[in-house]
């Protein structure tokens, strides 16, 4: 399937209603804010009903997703029946496309071989994971980044952090920053059938497995490592920076394997500091609160939603800088007499329920 093949590009899918005057929360990725401009006729395609053309009336970036409303749904009764519906815009009303980007339509379908040819299958689904491996290539091409080497696992795979660490001459320090999230009530309902459900495990299993248990694991295989290295003067052999959240400590409606994740991860910090103060390894976790990335998109949307966050934060009434986050985690590396500590990086914020 060419690029440019598919008439009409899927934006997303609603998932609630939002008041009582027809608004409707859509799953819509930050990075497509842009193309929901006030008059953009947009197709919808309800479960229940034939799909029908919309003029998009005002969007506005919103937790989940993207708050939305049509001049032909004016009412909670429409917007209730939108739930799970489909939206669709015409491509030409996208911006263009980069090098390396592609639209998710574009992919679903294509066959998938291995580098020697061999088939693997095709594309079934796409999955936000974060920095894609071309945009952590395009960051290390910096002249200043030269000495990087970029490579890609699964820190639940045992086997895969073993081998990594293995291959380095010497290990000095750790930053441990893996992790995902989920937004799920431990009780909710079946957005087709309404019918009560709790918290799937598996999910909550998962987010567990990443960002806690993949964090100790990464922390005991790279403190083995330093361990057998020859000390600095003062007796040091590496530093351990650990990334948690402001969730470890505020968690949200719906955060619940999130903040339990990063909650272990600040519970064991001291501990963990304790156990390896005997080979000379210091361990530090930070504390991020709401720091500017791409993950809250670009354009006039994207910083009327981000004017509105950072509202809850005392001062500077911002959002963080990636290099203020960044200058932190360097501070607890080369400060040797930084210790068993968890460090909030979030201007003061404490974040609301919701």
């Amino acid at each position: 399937m060419a690029r440019g093949s598919s008439p009409k590009v899927l934006l997303g899918i609603v998932t609630r209603p939002n008041g009582l005057r027809g608004a409707v929360v859509a799953g819509v990725h930050p990075s497509m804010l842009d193309c929901l401009s006030k008059g953009l006729p947009v197709e919808l395609s309800p479960k229940a009903a034939p799909p029908f053309v919309a003029t998009l009336t005002s969007a506005a970036p919103i937790r989940g997703g993207a708050r939305l409303t049509f001049d032909s749904v004016r009412d909670r009764n429409a917007s209730e029946a939108l739930v799970g519906a489909e939206l669709r815009v015409e491509r030409s009303a996208l911006r263009g496309l980069g090098t390396d980007e592609y639209l998710e339509e574009d992919l679903l379908g294509l066959d998938v071989v291995a580098d020697d040819g061999t088939p693997l299958g095709r594309v079934a689904e796409v999955i936000a994971t974060g920095a894609t491996e071309a945009e952590v290539q395009r960051a290390v091409s910096d002249p200043a980044m030269q000495q990087v080497q970029v490579r890609q696992l699964d820190v639940r795979n045992n086997d895969a952090i073993q081998s990594l660490f293995g291959e380095l001459p010497r290990l000095d320090v750790l930053v441990n920053c893996a992790g995902i999230a989920t937004a799920i009530k431990t009780v909710g309902r079946d957005r087709e059938t309404k019918a009560v459900k709790g918290y799937p495990m598996a999910e909550f299993e998962k987010v567990i497995a990443i960002n806690l248990v993949g964090t100790f694991d990464a922390i005991r295989i790279a403190a083995t490592a330093m361990s057998q290295t020859e000390p600095l003067e003062d007796g040091e052999r590496g530093a351990i920076v650990n990334i948690a959240s402001v969730a470890a400590f505020d968690g949200q409606i719906g955060q619940n394997a999130y903040s339990a994740s990063k909650g272990g991860v600040v519970g064991m910090t001291l501990p963990v500091a304790r156990d390896l103060a005997a080979v000379g390894v210091r361990v530090n976790t930070v504390a991020p609160g709401l720091i500017d990335t791409p993950i809250y998109g670009q354009g006039d949307q994207s910083e009327a939603f981000k004017a509105q966050l950072q509202k809850g934060v005392l001062f500077p009434q911002k959002l963080g800088k990636p290099e203020q986050l960044a200058s932190m985690v360097l501070e607890c590396i080369t400060n040797s007499y930084m210790n068993a500590e968890t460090i909030r990086v979030d201007g003061g914020i404490r974040m609301p329920p919701k």
